[in-house]
């Protein structure tokens, strides 16, 4: 049940986020802007995000259900900022065309995440391997972000 619980809110970041901003492949402003060499196509936003979500949905759900309740708590306390820094940088970045903001946003979302990641890891390496593909691709946003920010 717990699962299920963390696989929706994670899908509900997404929705929320794409809710605030409509489709960023029919937003003129990104489609003009520069963008790094390396972007992907369009439609590996919604593959990566997908396969994101069910992988950290699996790695909350291992927290849940095998640390001591008082470190499970400061884990609920981070997902939430984590949420909230998914969902904030959608608008932020698209509809109010404020990259700086959004790569402030990224980074610190990509930090948060990299603890998560540290810690999966040094406490269960299979753990790890959940937050490894949301670590991977938030180093690849920021990047892109970044580079938006940098040539724009």
């Amino acid at each position: 049940m717990k699962f299920l619980v963390f696989l929706v809110i994670n899908f509900a970041a997404l929705g929320l986020g794409g809710f605030l901003i409509g489709n960023p492949g029919d937003n003129s402003w990104y489609q003009s802007l520069h963008k790094a060499p390396w972007t992907p196509p369009g439609w590996v936003f919604g593959a990566a995000w997908f396969t994101i979500m069910l992988c950290f949905s699996f790695y909350m759900y291992y927290v849940s259900t095998k640390l001591n309740p008082k470190a499970v708590n400061t884990f609920y306390i981070l997902f939430v900022i984590q949420f909230v820094l998914n969902v904030i940088w959608n608008p932020i970045f698209f509809k109010w065309h404020f990259v700086l903001g959004g790569l402030v946003v990224i980074i610190m979302l990509t930090l948060l995440v990299a603890w998560f990641t540290y810690f999966g890891f040094k406490n269960n390496s299979r753990l790890g391997l959940w937050a490894l593909p949301y670590m991977a691709w938030l180093v690849i946003a920021t990047s892109l972000n970044a580079y938006i920010f940098l040539k724009n």
